[in-house]
């Protein structure tokens, strides 16, 4: 339980894309690490803000009209119901905070939709 989480450490432990693995809980919220290449599906999450904290890299998240372009340090916020898509031209490494059982790729569905509670 009081347990100190070093990210390098866990990001260690794993090198499949587009997989967010948890490392923590806070109520009814997991931090997830993910490692993430190339693009991603378009999707929204209905039911739920999703947080995007990127920790080493840089990310590009597509919206309907713009571009996003996230560095390490940086974060975002999308808004439950807004479509968008992440990539990555080189890995990128994020933490994402989202509550419990958000499927990462919301409405979409299809090959890229990652296991749920996959802990590190």
């Amino acid at each position: 339980m009081l347990e100190v989480i070093n990210f390098a450490e866990k990001f260690g432990r794993f090198s499949s894309l587009w997989e967010p693995k948890v490392v923590a809980e806070m109520n009814d919220y997991q931090f997830k690490l993910v490692k993430v290449k190339g693009e991603f599906v378009r999707h929204q999450h209905d039911d739920t803000d999703e947080v995007f904290i990127v920790l080493e890299g840089t990310l590009h998240i597509d919206f309907e009209h713009e571009r996003k372009s996230l560095s390490a340090g940086e974060m975002i916020v999308v808004p439950k119901g807004v479509n968008h898509r992440p990539s990555a031209e080189n890995e990128c490494h994020i933490l994402l905070v989202e509550p419990s059982g958000v499927v990462n790729t919301g409405d979409a569905g299809g090959d890229l939709t990652a296991p749920n509670d996959a802990w590190i």
